[in-house]
């Protein structure tokens, strides 16, 4: 499989070809998804596509990381975060989390990935992880590492702390979804379910009321 760029490195044009492929995943599965298809979709040449993407796999995981780049991490621009800021930051984050994981287009990937996860060469279980799940909580942990430093958050393990807020804002709506079952939202998104959560996050690590440069434990 050839090298993917980062999403950031990924042009306008680019994208516009990821998000028809995307499209083509949602409305027909990962068969629809043939470079004829989506340079036809796209109004683009096989040429550019395998110039960009590569082979098949390369293209899966553009698409991956392309749905991937749409859960915003805020870093730590501008230096030291409030708690204010610090809390919004991660409001931002699980707000983001739940939309995509409740998107058409995310939950086709991830029971196409399902479906096809005992098959010999399916490599889109695999994406869905390296390119999708780990990047975001990659991010994530540098926030939350940024937020121990600066002692809006008691913790010792980050990656630890990463899966409580994961499971925290996800909880099992994801299975639920990948089910079948709507999303359950009084509202247009999913802000108040982002700040429950948050909130009872925070709870659970609460500040030190100072920063500190201790080392996360190692897993």
């Amino acid at each position: 499989m050839t090298d993917t760029p980062a999403p950031e490195e990924f042009n306008d044009r680019q994208n516009e070809v990821l998000a028809s492929a995307l499209r083509l995943v949602v409305e027909g599965g990962e068969k629809a998804l043939t470079t004829a298809a989506l340079a036809r979709a796209a109004n683009c040449s096989k040429e550019s596509l395998y110039k960009w993407f590569g082979d098949r796999d390369g293209l899966l995981a553009a698409i991956v990381a392309h749905l991937a780049s749409k859960v915003r991490v805020p870093g730590e621009r501008g230096g030291r975060l409030s708690a204010e800021e610090f809390r919004d930051r991660l409001v931002s984050f699980a707000e983001d989390l739940l939309t995509v994981l409740a998107g058409d287009t995310s939950l086709a990937l991830n029971r196409l990935a399902i479906s096809h996860a005992s098959r010999e060469g399916a490599p889109l279980g695999r994406l869905l992880l390296e390119r999708g799940r780990e990047r975001i909580a990659t991010r994530a942990r540098v926030l939350l590492e940024a937020g121990r430093r600066q002692g809006h958050i008691a913790c010792d393990d980050t990656t630890d702390a990463y899966r409580t807020l994961y499971g925290l804002i996800v909880r099992d709506a994801h299975n639920r979804w990948l089910l079948g079952e709507a999303p359950e939202v009084a509202e247009p998104d999913f802000s108040a379910r982002a700040r429950c959560a948050i909130d009872q996050f925070l709870t659970l690590h609460p500040s030190d009321g100072a920063g500190h440069t201790k080392e996360p434990a190692r897993t």
